[in-house]
């Protein structure tokens, strides 16, 4: 009963797409959308539940060496449905308030998840690209959800056009590849001894398509206007787990099929890619008054700061980029989080930073909840987010790459101006004009806090429920080696 064990390992993901055919099933049955939504936040939570039991169970492959489970896959599975829970649960009062909240987008989201789970525990490139398509096409109809503005408009179609043109460079360099090595699994490419230029051409155009995903520069062009103009809970969903899966995917590929070719480029083209992001988005969010698009241009920041990891190609470097994923989402998707609320209330544009003006005394709860956000954002400590980029940067100094961590460290000093604006308006200016606050709903209130408490803990003590959570991430590539098939 091999099908069977394989479908236990793929499980997580195949709750979701179930889940998503119930959701959608039921949108046209016009039932009630809070049993949609219960629906939704149960069949997550239960993907949960299987998500944790395989962060501590066996690490292997399935489905014929397609699929990876247990070890980075597993991790990464946990961070994609973590993610997306998070991001449910903050939406349906958002979305009540701006008049969107259809049962259509549960089904979008859950099948948008299928993609990333596969996505993060693929190994092979025909798995990798049949996830990131799923995950795609579900964000493109998510980014224009707001359809009759024109900024909802122009986000689905920017993404779609560019997302399509770096879908092109991902596939091409895959079928390179496959004419190189004959093969798209990790392991027999990894095999390879013969390094031939069309093989360099095509792992090239592949990571292409990877650093259009992420949005690292000068592959970035679409993050800001899609995160502007896509509903704000949603745009949290595309900036953490779909970014998370992404990047764990990233990761496979770097470890199991690229591991020994570090000696002819890629480790310094990807520390080129980071420095320019890294600097080009930090700068950029300086100047931005419209907060969803500082948080873009803080996205791609972010984005240059997990290439700092990867660049080290160690398993210290590989550990960092996993426990900053974990921290960007905690944090990122709380942010967002606020920032919804606020703008849900429509009495100002409160995507403005200059209406944040005395906001830290309307809802007091609300404004410390996103000032421990930024605070984590910006790497101050004892937020979870100062220990993120430790971990990248320490990695880059052992590897021997000083210049990534020195340009890393700057970067994020000048980031703290961008981050600590936000709260100056809310505790130092005057507001404009008078104005009430509606409370929080009692599910996105407590699914602040529960940020909040993450953001705070693993800051302090980075601590799993079984064990410390760097250690676990830290065994996946101790026990057999960075590139190894158990280790990732």
């Amino acid at each position: 009963m091999d099908y069977l064990y394989d479908l236990n390992t793929f499980i997580p993901a195949t709750i979701a797409a179930a889940a998503g055919l119930v959701v959608l099933m039921q949108s046209v049955y016009k039932v009630k959308i809070n049993t949609i939504f219960g629906v939704t936040v149960f069949s997550l939570v239960v993907a949960l539940l299987f998500a944790l039991r395989d962060l501590f169970g066996p690490v292997g492959t399935s489905f014929y060496d397609m699929v990876a489970y247990g070890g980075t896959a597993a991790f990464g599975t946990l961070l994609v449905i973590t993610g997306t829970l998070f991001c449910v649960l903050i939406s349906r009062d958002y979305l009540e308030a701006i008049d969107h909240h259809y049962g259509e987008v549960y089904a979008m989201i859950l099948f948008a998840t299928t993609g990333m789970v596969g996505l993060a525990v693929s190994n092979d490139l025909i798995m990798l690209f049949v996830g990131l398509e799923t995950m795609s096409i579900c964000l493109y109809v998510l980014a224009g959800l707001i359809k009759e503005e024109k900024t909802g408009a122009e986000s689905a179609l920017k993404y779609f056009l560019l997302g399509a043109f770096s879908t092109g460079f991902l596939l091409y360099g895959i079928a390179l590849i496959y004419g190189a090595t004959g093969s798209t699994n990790y392991a027999d490419i990894t095999a390879l001894t013969d390094i031939s230029p069309l093989f360099m051409a095509g792992s090239a155009l592949l990571l292409v398509g990877f650093f259009f995903k992420i949005s690292a520069v000068p592959f970035h062009m679409w993050t800001p206007d899609v995160y502007q103009g896509t509903p704000t809970t949603l745009t949290a969903y595309f900036a953490t787990a779909s970014k998370a899966a992404t990047f764990v995917a990233l990761i496979l590929v770097m470890s199991r099929m690229m591991p020994e070719i570090e000696g002819v480029g890629w480790t310094q083209a990807i520390s080129v890619i980071a420095i320019i992001t890294m600097i080009l988005g930090n700068l950029i969010a300086l100047v931005q008054d419209n907060v969803k698009r500082m948080l873009a241009y803080s996205s791609i920041a972010h984005a240059g700061y997990l290439l700092v990891g990867l660049a080290a190609g160690t398993a210290d470097g590989y550990t960092g980029v996993l426990y900053y994923l974990f921290a960007y989402t905690v944090m990122n998707i709380g942010a967002f989080g606020v920032i919804a609320f606020y703008e849900r209330n429509q009495a100002l544009d409160f995507t403005d930073v200059n209406n944040y003006a005395g906001l830290g005394y309307k809802q007091p709860v609300m404004a410390v909840l996103l000032s421990v956000f930024l605070f984590s954002l910006a790497g101050i400590p004892p937020f979870v987010g100062f220990l993120a980029k430790y971990y990248v940067f320490a990695a880059a100094v052992n590897a021997g790459h000083i210049t990534l961590a020195v340009v890393g460290v700057l970067t994020t000093a000048a980031s703290v101006y961008y981050y600590l604006r936000v709260m100056v308006f809310m505790y130092f200016r005057e507001p404009h004009k008078e104005f009430d606050l509606v409370n929080p709903g009692a599910i996105f209130k407590y699914a602040l806090i529960v940020l909040c408490v993450l953001t705070v803990y693993y800051g302090v003590e980075p601590v799993f429920p079984m064990g410390s959570l760097i250690e676990l991430l830290t065994s996946y590539y101790t026990e057999t080696g960075p590139a190894g098939m158990a280790g990732p």
